[in-house]
């Protein structure tokens, strides 16, 4: 924890990251899929996590999440080591991730899919869902993302830029310090695809911090402070964005080296 102690550039002051994941080793059986790897993320920072299929990305996003469990390593928050053993644990600690594939229930409507699993219910001896006020709540949570669609619409009417907002801004309402977004510009189109990006903004500028995942260096690259890049289990980049090119990460991906400067 020592160099997490140091200033942080991007911050100025002396800090600790909101989470550190210290020399992480995950196996399957005997497939190494992440080795040793260590990864800080600081409040309202957003990083970009990249890498070829099988670099270890979502392995590493879902140890973080809780939904899997590590090997070996250390993960900190705020300084202090914790143990992440599930999805509930992740959450206590204010971590949410939103699957590409199952952010949301197509055949429950907005308010529903904001309090899945977190039901509000009307007090009294019978536990009956509050509808009414869930759908009151859900619409709070929409506006703080500029989402314009009512709360009782089912989610199969929505646009794929839209699911992946009522996704965040479940994340949101539920006081995510944290956000992980798995693949969130994945078959969408252009115009869905620029709303997200807008999303992933408005969670910065919430002081939320974002780790997005995606094989889109043109999706990551205008809304990231920083960019990790993962190779075969293995951590071979760390740059803030100011630093470094899409051209350039495009090589580190193409050669799975940093490419020295001082090269011609």
């Amino acid at each position: 924890m020592v160099e997490a102690l140091k200033v942080h550039e991007a911050h100025g002051k002396e800090d600790v990251p909101f989470l550190r994941a210290e020399n992480i080793h995950k196996f399957y059986g005997s497939v190494h899929a992440l080795k040793g790897v260590t990864f800080d993320i600081w409040k309202g920072e957003v990083i970009g996590l990249i890498g070829d299929n099988g670099a270890g990305k979502s392995t590493l996003a879902g140890i973080i999440a809780g939904a899997i469990p590590k090997t070996a390593g250390k993960i900190y928050i705020k300084g202090r080591e914790v143990e992440i053993n599930s999805v509930q644990d992740a959450r206590y600690y204010g971590i949410e991730m939103v699957y590409q594939d199952h952010a949301v229930v197509d055949v429950l409507d907005i308010a529903r899919n904001i309090f899945l699993g977190r039901e509000l219910v009307k007090p009294g001896l019978i536990k009956l869902l509050d509808i009414k006020r869930m759908r009151i709540e859900a619409e709070k949570a929409l506006r703080s993302l500029e989402l314009r669609v009512p709360p009782d619409r089912e989610v199969k009417f929505l646009s794929g830029g839209e699911r992946q907002g009522v996704a965040i801004s479940r994340a949101m309402y539920f006081k995510a310090e944290l956000v992980i977004l798995d693949e969130p510009t994945a078959a969408l189109s252009v115009s869905a695809a620029r709303k997200v990006l807008e999303f992933v903004r408005q969670l910065k500028n919430s002081n939320i911090a974002c780790i997005m995942i995606s094989h889109n260096l043109h999706h990551v690259y205008p809304v990231a402070d920083r960019i990790v890049v993962l190779s075969r289990g293995v951590k071979i980049a760390d740059i803030r964005k100011e630093d470094t090119s899409i051209e350039e990460l495009e090589e580190i991906l193409i050669t799975g080296r940093v490419p020295n400067k001082g090269e011609s």
